[in-house]
């Protein structure tokens, strides 16, 4: 049976992901409050002269940067929207995401009825149950965490994975995601407000529980703003088409919200992305993690799910995307799926992006080969030092 053959590669998938965390994680005392790992307070220079990068650009754009901090930012005019790549603007408004508002944000839902261009399709895979993650989630699964944004539809939540900078060895501030997770696509432009949490309610606390958790056990290291992100073309393009869920990845740089540490070495992990975008036959065993939200989860807590890699072509002339069963819904949209390569190390081959309209029971992402290693590399160089 499949569930037999499986067991050796997942637990071996499952145990190398627990091991990506460092033994210093964030302490479970109130004075977690603050970011973990001594960050201190960033240079008053430093910020001053990023501000006034921010205000320049924003202005270029006809936007006042104190507006948007005051309330700008909801407007969602289509025709001021900013949506071309070099448009990016994310200033971080402090204070915004509180635990409440973190807890009302919803998930977008990215479904596909129809499956064009059937003979790069295998038959729909088994349901796979989803499994929750164990607590504390920086000691199991330390490089993945929750995105909150800002849509025309209100506050939304997606998954994020953590993932090693070429040009930043142990110091990335780079997190995996899914295009649909910070642009609209064909629709409209870049969200906003965009933060990551890594380990987002470390503890597994329910909903009602998380109501009236710490701050540190709502966000354990802090947020993290995206102060760049780059998309595919395509998704940019025609995003929420069947011709574009093939390029539905993103890649954040994030900054803390407070200090200057690096979010690698504030939380001790991240992992390599595989570029190779192997055959689904050839992948192997797939493990996806995120936090499903949509019925009937609830957004709060982290859950994995693992099966081999099937096909699933979207749209005729568009790339295979990988396919696996597994009962998580929206809201797990973006999170990381690793497989072990052949030296025994983990890393993130793909990334959430659609699943089946109507029922839950399987979950498609893009196969990542050199436009998603272009995408990489443009914003580690942009960031290099």
């Amino acid at each position: 049976m499949r569930s037999v053959r499986l067991i050796p590669a997942a637990l071996g998938l499952a145990t190398a992901l627990a091991l990506t965390a460092t033994a210093c994680g964030p302490t479970e005392t109130p004075a977690a409050d603050k970011p973990a790992g001594g960050a201190s307070s960033s240079a008053p220079a430093a910020d001053a002269d990023l501000t006034k990068d921010l205000a320049d650009k924003l202005k270029k754009r006809g936007v006042d940067l104190e507006g948007w901090k005051n309330g700008e930012w909801k407007n969602w005019d289509r025709e001021t929207w900013l949506r071309e790549a070099e448009d990016f603007v994310n200033p971080v408004i402090e204070g915004l995401w509180d635990p409440a508002r973190m807890q009302s944000a919803k998930s977008p839902e990215q479904t596909i009825t129809t499956q064009a261009g059937a003979s790069g399709t295998d038959p729909v895979p088994r349901p796979v149950q989803a499994q929750r993650e164990k607590t504390p989630y920086h000691r199991n699964a330390a490089p993945v965490g929750k995105i909150f944004f800002d849509s025309p539809q209100g506050h939304m939540v997606c998954s994020g994975t953590i993932v090693k900078d070429p040009r930043r060895p142990g110091k990335s501030n780079l997190v995996w995601t899914a295009g649909h997770c910070v642009h609209a696509g064909k629709k409209g432009g870049w969200y906003r407000n965009i933060t990551f949490v890594p380990s987002y309610n470390d503890l597994g606390k329910s909903p009602a529980a998380l109501r009236n958790a710490k701050p540190h056990e709502v966000y354990p290291y802090g947020q993290y703003w995206a102060d760049w992100a780059v998309t595919s073309g395509e998704w940019i393009k025609s995003g929420g088409t069947n011709q574009a869920w093939p390029y539905d990845y993103a890649v954040l740089h994030v900054k803390p919200q407070r200090g200057t540490k690096s979010l690698e070495e504030t939380v001790g992990a991240a992992l390599p992305v595989d570029f190779s975008a192997p055959a689904p036959a050839r992948a192997g065993t797939i493990g996806a993690w995120g936090y499903p939200q949509a019925a009937p989860y609830n957004g709060v807590i982290m859950h994995k799910c693992l099966d081999r890699a099937t096909r699933l072509t979207t749209a005729p002339a568009t790339p295979v995307m990988y396919r696996i069963g597994c009962t998580m819904t929206a809201g797990s949209s973006g999170g990381g799926w690793f497989r072990v390569l052949p030296n025994g190390k983990t890393a993130l081959v793909s990334n959430t992006s659609i699943g089946p309209a109507g029922r839950n029971g399987w979950l498609a992402g893009p196969q990542l080969g050199s436009g998603a290693k272009a995408a990489h590399e443009m914003v580690s160089k942009k960031f290099a030092r």
